[in-house]
């Protein structure tokens, strides 16, 4: 690839993206372009910021003079950057909007004025909607988009927009549509990681009644290897779903594993009140994938929640400013 932008690379699953990408190609150049929201934090990537290879430039990706300006010289965008937390999107959808469509229209019309030979959007299997609980269905890449948070509708506008560009100015872009993400630096609003943090101090696991929601829990690296798979050989145009091979799991269940893990008991668990519009259920094909272009998942559900538990307990300076520089919006999604 040469040269990439990467764009939200200070968050989660972009910080994690850059620590694959620089160790594996070391040739290529990375530039970091982030607007350091609340959940972009530069420690993410303080182990690589002397790296000659990577540079961070500070902006936002509705800002068209930054973002042209960062992408000049690039040979691939990958796009990482969006507000993500569905019961933020719900507390102001307005903000969703903005990063997520606007700001990758933005991305996407400097792609275009400046050639930019790729242009990879990550995205996630929340526009698909919700699948009934029970059943066996999985969705594909040809399944009808059915977004029902402004986090999920969101995205699904942003996917729109990246293929409009492809039909209408032939763009190279390809998509890859995520399960949900865990792993280092995965940010402690996030279910697991505030599960995991709230149990290290003391505290009880919220779980919005009654628990039965199914979700599917992709470990990070399995998902950057995958993006590096589809920039590598993954055909101009196209989606690729990237999920796990895990048992089909609720989230009252993932919890009680993660309770094993930490030998606590089911007395650490409180349920509260159901958020508005709750998908029921999520399941992916990732046979396109691992057919077409031979990724597979390497690390199991087990292996990933007791990583995932070690991580945090071996890094409490890197969470615990977090959670209280955002105490109030925890006071006020779920009470004290």
């Amino acid at each position: 690839m040469s040269k990439i932008l990467v764009t939200g690379g200070a968050g989660f699953i972009g910080s994690n993206f850059i620590h694959y990408w620089l160790a594996t190609h070391p040739k290529d150049e990375v530039i970091n372009f982030d607007k350091l929201t609340y959940s972009g934090n530069l420690e993410n990537l303080k182990d690589v910021a002397g790296d000659p290879q990577y540079k961070f430039v500070q902006g936002d990706i509705c800002d068209p003079a930054a973002v042209e300006e960062a992408m000049r010289g690039v040979d691939a965008v990958v796009h990482f950057a969006a507000e993500t937390h569905v019961d933020r999107s719900i507390m102001d959808p307005q903000l969703f909007l903005r990063t997520n469509v606007l700001g990758t229209q933005v991305l996407l019309e400097a792609a275009k004025k400046l050639g930019i030979k790729r242009f990879h959007h990550v995205s996630t299997d929340e526009v698909f909607g919700s699948l009934p609980l029970g059943s066996t269905e999985k969705w594909n890449e040809d399944t009808p988009y059915h977004p029902r948070s402004p986090y999920s509708a969101s995205k699904a506008a942003s996917d729109h927009l990246v293929r409009a560009y492809h039909a209408s100015f032939s763009l190279p872009v390809t998509i890859t549509n995520c399960a949900n993400n865990i792993g280092p630096y995965l940010f402690p609003e996030k279910f697991l990681s505030l599960a995991i943090t709230n149990l290290l101090e003391g505290k009880k696991v919220p779980v919005y009644k009654p628990g039965n929601q199914v979700r599917e829990w992709l470990w990070v690296t399995d998902h950057v290897r995958a993006i590096d798979l589809v920039l590598q050989k993954g055909k101009i145009g196209e989606t690729y779903f990237v999920a796990p091979e895990n048992p089909e799991l609720t989230n009252l269940e993932i919890i009680r594993k993660v309770l094993k893990i930490m030998n606590l008991g089911e007395d650490m668990i409180e349920f509260v009140k159901d958020r508005p519009g709750h998908d029921q259920r999520y399941a992916m094909d990732a046979g396109k994938i691992e057919q077409t272009l031979g990724w597979q998942p390497e690390i199991g559900i087990d292996v990933a929640l007791a990583r995932l538990v070690d991580w945090h307990r071996e890094n409490e300076w890197w969470w615990k400013p977090l959670k209280e520089k955002n105490a109030e919006y925890f006071e006020q999604q779920y009470g004290s």
